[in-house]
């Protein structure tokens, strides 16, 4: 009876020492884990810490993906890794570290040295190009998932090497994305102590792949607005050249009443007028309509008034000065370019304007009629845009006009901001409107017709906004 005691006794402290011990195991190994995660934490906050203090510092894409590798290698105890990034179709390499395993095959014969081994990998690996779907790090980038290879030896997208140091052992790919859109692959291969990779590495790797994508999505968003306030600089500078370039006043000419209205579309426009005196009778009027808007458009308008108050001011004919703006113009100008232009010389003396037309909307002209009645009319002449021909085929378009222009009459140049201005239902403001509005106002100064004219463009168009820069020129003869 006593050995049976005894020998329940014996295996309960057997079976205490063995619970205990399993309980010891399984603390340890709770505290193992516990250690572990803290660890994983505290290197995924180290590389948090790191890409915020790089966006901070103004950094770019190529400096962040240096960051992203870096980090990489250090948390995942990597000997290697490299950063493809997404360009149309293909994923180039713009960051590495380590000997990376190249994707392709190395040119047959290739013989590396010691000292330049890993400069040499990166020089080929920056000019592979891989094609989404194509190889491990295609695929990724085709379906957006990662992939962990814990033993890629056996796997046969893995490209062979006969370099030992070059061998891939254990590999993994995630995406760097934000949101939906795939910014880059990072590809981490082969850990330093030759244990493989394991599905800790894994979600330690994606984790870094998800805080790169913000970051570079980050970097992508200040350098949009830095380019948006350079570009805001340069478009007030732009604007605030070309208004010094407009005539700020009208000529004092007591025969005429004149008046300018100009509104660009954008901030800077493609249209110009300028009026000046050329002598005690004769007043020099100009408009034009450059191809295009914004910046570049502005500053052949520029280039184009300069040219033209230095050719007019000589006191030629007006198709002579269109003439000689073309040839110069045609060195200016791109291709794809070109200036529509309307230039008049009025002669207060003799109560006429002469008139040449490169191509632009055709004058109208309020005049006294046959039976005494105020009709408007165009003014029709033949001419081509500057900057379309060579000086022959120009000259030979080019038509110069004089007409008489009696007191009360009124002259007005315009642009196609405002004929062309459409309205919900596709019609256009149109010139007969534009010279019912002329002949209604008559009696109204040049800058009471200009702005009333423009109010009632705006409001045909319902709404629309205006959609090409708009100016306007009006010249009474009073």
């Amino acid at each position: 009876m006593l050995i049976s005691v005894l020998i329940v006794f014996v295996s309960l402290s057997l079976m205490a020492s063995l619970c205990a011990m399993r309980w010891r195991r399984w603390v340890m190994r709770l505290e193992e884990e516990r250690q572990l995660h803290a660890q994983e934490r505290q290197m995924l906050l180290q590389f948090m810490h790191s890409f915020v203090e790089a966006i901070g510092e103004g950094v770019g894409r190529e400096e962040m993906f240096r960051r992203v590798v870096h980090s990489a290698v250090i948390s995942t105890g990597a000997l290697s890794a490299c950063v493809f990034e997404l360009r149309g179709q293909e994923l180039v390499a713009v960051a590495v570290e380590g000997l990376f395993p190249p994707q392709g095959h190395l040119p047959k014969g290739t013989n590396m040295q010691i000292s330049t081994r890993s400069r040499f990998i990166e020089g080929i690996l920056r000019a592979q190009r891989i094609a989404v779907g194509q190889g491990i790090v295609g695929s990724v980038a085709a379906t957006g998932n990662g992939v962990l290879l814990a033993d890629a030896s056996t796997d046969p997208r893995i490209v062979p090497m006969e370099d030992p140091a070059l061998a891939t052992r254990s590999f993994m790919a995630v995406p760097i994305r934000f949101q939906k859109r795939l910014i880059a692959v990072l590809a981490i291969a082969n850990p330093a102590d030759s244990v493989p990779f394991n599905q800790n590495d894994y979600s330690l790797a994606l984790s870094i792949g998800e805080q790169a994508g913000l970051a570079i999505h980050n970097i992508d968003l200040m350098e949009a607005q830095l380019e948006r306030n350079k570009m805001d600089v340069d478009l007030a500078l732009a604007s605030s050249i070309q208004s010094m370039l407009l005539p700020k006043h009208m000529p004092r000419c007591p025969s005429l009443d004149m008046a300018a209205l100009y509104l660009p579309a954008q901030k800077v426009g493609g249209d110009l007028y300028d009026v000046f005196i050329i002598d005690e009778n004769r007043v020099g009027v100009a408009i034009a309509d450059v191809s295009g808007k914004g910046v570049p458009a502005s500053l052949l308008m520029a280039i184009c008034q300069s040219n033209l108050r230095h050719l007019a001011r000589s006191g030629i004919s007006p198709a002579r000065v269109l003439s000689d703006l073309n040839s110069i113009m045609r060195e200016e100008m791109r291709r794809d370019m070109f200036v529509t232009m309307l230039y008049a010389i009025v002669d207060i003396a003799e109560s006429c304007v002469t008139i040449a037309r490169a191509g632009h909307e055709l004058p109208i002209l309020l005049r006294k009629g046959a039976d005494g009645d105020m009709e408007p009319v165009f003014v029709e002449s033949d001419g081509m845009a500057l900057g379309m021909a060579g000086e022959k085929l120009f000259d030979r378009v080019v038509e110069e006009k004089t007409i008489p222009f009696d007191k009360g009459e009124i002259l007005v140049f315009y642009t196609d901001g405002i004929t062309e201005t459409s309205n919900q239902q596709g019609a256009q403001y149109g010139s007969l409107r534009l010279m019912e509005s002329i002949k209604e106002l008559r009696s109204h100064t040049a800058q009471h017709i200009n702005h009333t004219i423009f109010d009632r463009v705006v409001y045909f168009s319902e709404g629309r906004g205006q959609g090409d820069d708009v100016t306007m020129l009006t010249i009474k003869h009073i």
